[in-house]
């Protein structure tokens, strides 16, 4: 690798505040916010979404109404037969 061209890729923690998790991981991202974990202070990206809160991997996802939907096709674009 080409020196002083490259981001620092560091430890950084990712904090989910609505499904209060932080993980740390490499990454290039930075931050000044930051947090204290283990006696390790880490700078700390807020997430959106993760493992923690996705709808997905806790199980609280909405189902979908799949009821009706042929019979929906049909009396909108109709059959011939």
């Amino acid at each position: 690798m080409k020196k002083g061209i490259h981001p620092a890729y560091a430890p950084v923690a990712f904090r989910d505040k609505s499904g209060d998790l932080v993980f740390v991981s490499a990454s290039t991202l930075t931050s000044e916010a930051t947090i204290d974990l283990d006696g390790v202070t880490y700078p700390v990206i807020d997430v959106d979404v993760s493992t923690a809160s996705h709808p997905f991997w806790t199980g609280k996802g909405r189902v979908l109404d799949t009821e009706g939907r042929v019979e929906k096709f049909n009396r909108r674009y109709g059959t011939t037969s």
